[in-house]
């Protein structure tokens, strides 16, 4: 793999405007439906779950394995179903998905009703497993990842533990019909390519460890977070979903002004990427903060990190996805649902990965060490990503000036070479 190679010429003719049909419109509410809910289904545990399953004697780090277990089948799924979504048709996936995810998640409400912590642990694993249909579909979503925390936090303090799952759950399944109702069925050719061939671009590999971080960055603070809010910052469950929002609410509210700035100068995402990453790390190593710094961890602090958090993992996951459906139309894959399927499956994949490395390897540097380290390591890995970023694209950037002065060099010299008058065989002089 060269570097050469991955700068081919990007520019590609703009598609002219065209308006939005119908039928699109409907397919944009039903997509904002299945984010809404699902992100609230998956963002509702953070609040009080961690310190629930503690109580029953599990172990923070077996507390992130069981965040993690959900984003590791998720990766398992999307590597699959990415690859044959035209084949098994993406309907049938979204609904299918929709339908056992809202079933699994109003049994996740039940577990309460154990009392031993080995049984809950293996129960809590298998119906995070049965989760894994949520990866057929997008899970970004700003509206649910603020609304979840808070309104998980209050049906705990209100209600108990059960009520927030079977409230979700429901809400989730009513989404099914919606989508029956309004989902095209979407006809494409099978791909030849691979995600094999996909992986073998340097771009590609970058954003996916970018992408990797960011996930990871998310999935540690959903199961280590409260634990954290509760002992150290002496908070209720409640309050820790009001702290939540914190990192949601910013997340969710620059999205749009990223995505356009995004899509109207696309020569700055890459830079997007690499100050939303410096920016990440800088607030994960204060979030704690880490000892090394001898500050205090207070309320404000955690609060303005977690703010700053928010914007800058927006900032840097908005670009990636853009980035890497370009990295692979640049590099002979079709445009259609094909290469969106192989693209959006390791996407998935990648994210999956992170939101299952993120709360089990910080859930045992937490058990391990402290809040605080774990928060630090994850702020290096967001540190280095965007160190290889720098690089990259600094050597990106010389390679393409060098290849434009090479190019004007050969024009000005083919022009020095040419001929001043045309060449002529013959002279002939009229002399009439």
């Amino acid at each position: 793999m060269d570097i050469d190679e991955d700068i081919r010429d990007s520019s590609t003719p703009e598609a002219p405007a065209t308006k939005i049909s119908r039928q699109q419109i409907l397919t944009l509410i039903s997509m904002a439906s299945i984010n809404f809910s699902s992100m609230i289904c998956y963002s509702i545990l953070g609040p009080f779950f961690p310190n629930e399953a503690k109580k029953k004697g599990v172990s923070q780090a077996m507390i992130g394995l069981i965040f993690g277990i959900y984003a590791l089948c998720t990766l398992v799924g999307s590597l699959i179903l990415g690859k044959y979504i035209v084949q098994i048709g993406a309907k049938f996936m979204i609904v299918a998905g929709l339908f056992i995810s809202s079933g699994s998640t109003v049994l996740f409400g039940f577990l309460d009703q154990v009392s031993d912590g080995t049984v809950f642990i293996v129960l809590c694993f298998i119906t995070r497993d049965i989760s894994f249909s949520q990866g057929f579909m997008e899970i970004f979503t700003g509206l649910g990842l603020i609304l979840g925390p808070p309104l998980g936090g209050w049906l705990y303090q209100s209600f108990g533990y059960e009520i927030p799952f079977v409230f979700t759950g429901c809400l989730l399944f009513a989404t099914v019909p919606l989508n029956l109702w309004i989902l095209p069925s979407f006809d494409a050719v099978p791909s030849q390519n691979s995600f094999l061939r996909l992986c073998t671009r340097i771009k590609i590999l970058l954003i996916c460890f970018v992408v990797f971080t960011l996930s990871s960055g998310i999935g540690f603070l959903d199961a280590t977070l409260s634990i954290f809010a509760i002992e150290k910052l002496n908070l209720s469950a409640g309050s820790v979903g009001l702290l939540m929002i914190g990192l949601s609410l910013p997340y969710g509210a620059a999205s749009p002004i990223f995505g356009v700035i995004s899509d109207k100068y696309p020569s700055i995402r890459k830079w997007m990427m690499v100050v939303g990453g410096m920016a990440t790390a800088v607030s994960f190593c204060f979030l704690g903060p880490l000892p090394v710094f001898h500050i205090r961890s207070q309320l404000w602090l955690t609060v303005l990190m977690l703010i700053v958090v928010g914007f800058s993992l927006c900032l840097t996951c908005i670009p990636t996805f853009a980035e890497m459906i370009t990295c692979a139309h640049e590099n002979g894959f079709e445009e259609g649902l094909s290469t969106l399927g192989l693209v959006s499956g390791l996407f998935s994949a990648v994210w999956s990965a992170g939101m299952f490395f993120g709360p089990t390897i910080g859930g045992y540097i937490t058990q391990a060490l402290n809040f605080e380290w774990s928060a630090g390591v994850q702020g290096a890995l967001a540190f280095f990503a965007a160190l290889l970023q720098v690089i990259y694209f600094t050597i990106e950037d010389i390679q393409k000036k060098s290849q434009k002065a090479n190019r004007t060099d050969v024009s000005s010299s083919q022009g020095e070479k040419s001929p001043l008058l045309p060449k002529t065989d013959h002279l002939t002089v009229d002399v009439r």
